[in-house]
């Protein structure tokens, strides 16, 4: 299993310890302190995390996020998650789909009613269960839907993206 997020290393990607690298750029990390300082601002809790060293974010876990935060609506693209107390888990699940964004999504349960009625509710690009959300391998399509990309990446959907398909007919009489 993982280790918990205050044990998880922060820094260079190239270094094997390393769990968590940088962000893209400083500007997506300046982005995101503030959006957790506004999501503070209004509420929401920090369990850990919300330290930055440059482009490097301690991974950061939210309580009392609420869903017109940008931290909720918007893609983070960062180590935050924000935690979100339901007590039905289908009102969860049309929670969740009820967004702009839809790239991957992880459930975890067991229960096979709940898997088919969220693979038919959830708008995104791949359903993983008992997984992450990331969770993917070469061979399998990885992409989203809606305002989370377009198209699909893994190895064959890459070399169809980098091929230009070109026909030739020829009708030979005689």
């Amino acid at each position: 299993m993982g280790r918990p997020v205050q044990a998880l290393r922060v820094g260079d990607p190239l270094e094997e310890a390393t769990d968590v690298g940088p962000l893209i750029n400083l500007a997506a990390a300046e982005r995101l302190q503030t959006w957790v300082q506004e999501a503070r601002a209004a509420g929401a809790e920090v369990l850990t995390g919300d330290e930055r060293t440059g482009s490097l974010w301690q991974p950061t876990v939210l309580a009392n996020v609420q869903p017109d935060m940008a931290v909720a609506c918007r893609e983070v693209f960062a180590p935050l998650v924000g935690l979100f107390t339901y007590s039905d888990a289908r009102a969860a699940i049309r929670a969740v789909d009820d967004s702009e964004f839809g790239l991957q999504a992880g459930l975890f349960t067991n229960d096979w009613n709940l898997i088919q009625d969220t693979f038919d509710v959830l708008e995104v690009g791949g359903l993983m269960i008992n997984d992450i959300s990331t969770f993917r391998v070469d061979h399998m399509p990885y992409g989203g839907v809606k305002q989370s990309g377009e198209g699909r990446e893994g190895v064959r959907y890459a070399i169809g993206e980098m091929t230009m398909p070109k026909l030739l007919t020829f009708n030979r009489r005689g």
